[in-house]
């Protein structure tokens, strides 16, 4: 994804009023794919998803779903070179719209964690919404295919997702064999920890950190 292969980038976002949730917009096209992403952060766990990669889109269906965010996603991407420039741009959409529509993140609980099995596979996430981007990656994927979708690619969505979010994510295995039922609990994971992170804590007056903002 070098810096000569891009032709336009093109991002807005588009907050509604307060009480209505938190919601962006956000558009990118290069020369290699052509993603819309809308994220409403205050949602029902809705979503309608087209990448032009199944796995992918049942994944971040799991997300929108265990994160309770609404969540719109149509790609267009070379397929016919190979899944990466698709998945790792649609990573960075998704986390720039999450970066927009979080805004000044005043209110939040800022951190969130969760512990995710499914079947033999245990996951761990850990988020932080700090402004301060880290991947700490523990996932350990033997498979290198599941079904045609490269399971490497899964650190490169998870590495540009934290990268435009600003977030500290911390993904750790604990068990695991199959290499669907590894991803899949890690998306559960995250999308339970950002469910967490997200949501208004009550008691929170303004932005939560002593430097005052995030």
């Amino acid at each position: 994804m070098g810096a000569e292969t891009k032709s336009k980038r093109k991002t807005t976002a588009k907050p509604r009023a307060a009480g209505n949730g938190r919601v962006a917009r956000v558009t990118r096209t290069t020369r290699e794919t052509d993603i819309t992403v809308v994220l409403d952060l205050d949602g029902r766990g809705e979503s309608r998803v087209d990448t032009g990669i199944p796995f992918l889109d049942h994944m971040l269906q799991t997300l929108a779903r265990h994160a309770f965010v609404d969540l719109q996603v149509q790609a267009r991407g070379d397929l016919h070179v190979d899944q990466h420039h698709t998945v790792e741009d649609v990573g960075l959409a998704l986390g720039q719209a999450l970066r927009e529509a979080l805004g000044d993140k005043r209110g939040i609980r800022r951190f969130g964690h969760a512990l995710c099995p499914l079947d033999e596979a245990l996951v761990q996430a850990a988020v932080d919404l700090s402004g301060r981007p880290f991947l700490a990656y523990g996932l350990q994927i033997r498979a290198t295919r599941v079904g045609n979708f490269d399971t490497e690619l899964v650190h490169d969505f998870m590495l540009a997702l934290a990268n435009q979010a600003g977030m500290n994510l911390h993904l750790h295995q604990s068990q695991g064999r199959n290499a669907h039922h590894i991803i899949e609990a890690a998306f559960k994971a995250l999308a339970r920890a950002l469910d967490m992170a997200k949501a208004i804590d009550p008691r929170a007056k303004g932005v939560p950190s002593t430097k005052g903002t995030l």
